[in-house]
């Protein structure tokens, strides 16, 4: 343990995407980077990355089910669960090691911090004001400016926290010794479908319990409507079900305790019901920064927060938790950190047009406005669904699940926003996220280029030539 304090130029709370911002053009400041989890962050160790390893094996294993349904003779006889999770994080965790590596030991103007860091004040050292930085393991730096890159950790609800029951979340589902007979999932969001569909499509008995009405709720109310009914032919689905608490049997079995006197008895309790950002955990009270009402850092356009010379990016401060906004919030603050605080011709954050994707069964895309949103927004919609089953790749596939549905303005042919749920959605979805990034409207997006025939984004050309415009 170190009590002498150490003076550095920037210092990174996070090594996700925080880990992006030191590069050559940093060379000569010096810099303090601290990680209490795994280096490299939620995308790499335990989001992204990984689990889209694990829904790739998921496909697999559908595609060879379903198989029957092209006439051919296909069986699957199982899943080599060890050799699965190996797979995936033999290549993973030498990733993580490596970039710790890198910055421990060929960056020799970055310190890394291998413990839980919190704000303490500010500290004035030779006539600089510094913001004063204390690990749990004692150590303390003094840095010019800070960017937060905290990330957000899962949210663990009352009833689980108090039942003392063993419960698995996104850090660590995906090392389970082996493939689970039973499975609960308590959530009904992005991180809920997708490993409903891994285990349900390995082989686990998969129960989603969900406290609402449907599934990814926030979602167009067509695709959360459909998903959901595509969900409960493939999955068991419990709707609007409270969750009273959950005991561990004598045989290890959990119980769970729901409503009017009922109970589940799984073998496995993934918590996936949501995501808390990290920042109630920094001391930020010490250098005057509140959170906003629903717990993140705040900033402006540019990643600044109230404390001048403290930046935030990410799920810490961003309302869209998505590795590729943190990405972009990245490069934005990295520019501006180059700039200088009060530089007048400050980068800005990307938030107008966000898309998302749900690496579940089937996959779902989304990008613009709901239905809902235009129609509040004061739009005069058109509206046009499109089924996968009516364009010719998707009668390949014998498609009866996947649409595109597209939403226009009809007097002006603006594109407000597209919503797809099927095969390659997150693939199919990206024409429809150049066009509104770049202001392209809808008839010269739909009549302005060649769409390769018949391939399946065939299924967004329709949808646009189908809207009704003025």
């Amino acid at each position: 343990m170190s009590t002498a304090m150490r003076l550095v130029d920037l210092a990174i709370i996070g090594s996700g995407s925080g880990n992006s911002l030191p590069d050559e053009r940093f060379d000569d400041i010096t810099m303090a980077i601290f990680e209490e989890g795994i280096y490299g962050g939620t995308c790499l160790n335990v989001g992204c990355i990984p689990t889209k390893m694990f829904v790739y094996a998921a496909d697999v294993a559908d595609t060879v089910e379903e198989a029957g349904r092209y006439q051919v003779r296909a069986s699957l006889d199982g899943v080599d669960w060890p050799d699965l999770v190996r797979r995936v994080f033999d290549r993973i965790d030498p990733i993580s090691a490596g970039g710790k590596h890198y910055r421990i030991e060929d960056c020799d103007n970055i310190t890394v911090y291998s413990s839980h860091v919190r704000f303490d004040g500010r500290v004035e050292v030779d006539g600089v004001e510094r913001y004063r930085l204390v690990t749990d393991a004692g150590d303390v730096v003094a840095a010019r400016e800070v960017v937060i890159a905290a990330g957000a950790r899962p949210e663990i609800p009352q009833p689980i926290r108090e039942s003392n029951v063993r419960y698995y979340t996104n850090d660590d589902v995906m090392r389970l010794p082996e493939l689970p007979a039973r499975m609960a999932i308590m959530g009904s969001g992005y991180i809920a479908s997708e490993f409903a569909h891994v285990f349900a499509s390995l082989g686990t008995d998969v129960t989603m319990i969900a406290r609402g009405p449907a599934l990814l709720r926030k979602m167009d109310a067509e695709i959360s409507s459909r998903f959901t009914r595509a969900a409960q032919q493939k999955w068991t689905v419990r709707l609007n079900e409270g969750m009273l608490g959950a005991t561990t049997l004598p045989d290890g079995t959990i119980r769970l305790n729901c409503g009017d006197g009922d109970h589940l008895d799984v073998d496995v309790l993934l918590v996936a019901t949501g995501r808390t950002p990290n920042g109630d955990r920094l001391g930020l009270d010490t250098i005057g920064v509140p959170l906003t009402d629903d717990g993140r850092v705040p900033t402006d356009a540019h990643g600044r927060t109230p404390a001048r010379g403290v930046w935030a990016l990410g799920d810490v401060s961003s309302p869209y938790q998505l590795k590729h906004v943190a990405n972009q919030e990245q490069r934005t603050v990295q520019e501006n950190l180059l700039k200088g605080w009060d530089s007048p011709d400050l980068d800005s954050f990307m938030h107008q047009w966000v898309p998302a994707a749900v690496f579940t069964h089937p996959q779902v895309a989304t990008v613009g406005l709901t239905e809902a949103e235009a129609i509040e927004a004061g739009y005069d919609l058109t509206v046009k669904v499109q089924e996968y089953g009516d364009v010719a790749y998707g009668w390949a596939m014998e498609d009866t699940e996947g649409f595109c549905k597209v939403i226009a303005d009809r007097a002006t042919g603006r594109l407000l926003g597209v919503h797809i749920m099927g095969e390659q959605a997150a693939s199919i979805i990206q024409p429809a996220i150049q066009a509104l990034s770049f202001g392209l409207g809808v008839r010269e997006m739909a009549r302005g280029q060649y769409w390769i025939h018949p391939a399946l984004p065939e299924v967004l050309e329709n949808a646009l030539l189908g809207l009704d415009l003025d």
